[in-house]
């Protein structure tokens, strides 16, 4: 993306980064991005809300499933991290001071919920999200840049989860009731990771690659 399209945007300083790095083990190793939801794939679905940003990025150690979608794709610096790789990842691949990390199996994500996070930035912190059901939700969250030096080099010699990393940074931690005044029923972090949610949440499986890497013949 040119300076003259980021500047245009509404959040140009912000890049939408879709954390993709890993298989659906317990979805038949499939690529959770591509799970259809109303006739989209949820990469689609989160890609919708890219307008407002300055840039886009996707996060995947295997860029082959997501080539269609014609996004800059970043690998994992650190590997064997799981989410917090992925999200370091997209830190350092990002060109804006923010970064916005959704994950790949999140169908739901609205503009509404991402409105409230952006809304929340101050100088004074680092990363934005919310505490959902007594749980931070990391992967619907801002990050700011400035956190991949430091989280690179605890990632290089631990195997810290994200929500540990965030408790050692300046984070502001939104109260549930923040979400719930936008999204009543909390579907922006819902997530795909088991066969039951697909069929709960309407997801449909892409086909399962087969062991020499093609599809349905």
């Amino acid at each position: 993306m040119s300076d003259r399209e980021r500047k245009g945007r509404e959040y140009p300083e912000v890049t939408l980064a879709i954390i993709a790095g890993g298989r659906g083990e317990r979805l038949g190793g499939v690529a959770k991005g591509l799970l259809e939801v109303e006739g989209r794939t949820v990469v689609e679905r989160v890609l919708g809300l890219g307008r407002l940003f300055g840039d886009v990025l996707l996060v995947a150690n295997d860029a082959a499933p997501y080539v269609r979608f014609g996004v800059r794709t970043v690998a994992d610096v650190v590997r064997g991290r799981g989410a917090p790789g992925g999200v370091h990842a997209a830190l350092v691949g990002a060109e804006t001071e923010w970064v916005l990390a959704v994950a790949c199996d999140m169908p739901f994500v609205s503009e509404a919920a991402v409105r409230v996070l952006l809304d929340a930035r101050t100088p004074e912190v680092d990363a934005v999200g919310f505490r959902v059901a007594g749980r931070v939700e990391p992967l619907l969250a801002l990050y700011r840049k400035t956190l991949a030096g430091p989280w690179g080099e605890t990632l290089r010699t631990r195997e810290p989860s994200l929500r540990q990393l965030l408790s050692g940074s300046r984070t502001k931690l939104l109260p549930e009731a923040a979400l719930r005044a936008v999204d009543a029923e909390l579907r922006a972090v819902i997530s795909v990771n088991t066969p039951g949610d697909a069929v709960r949440h309407g997801a449909t499986l892409p086909p399962t690659p087969s062991p020499t890497g093609r599809g349905p013949g």
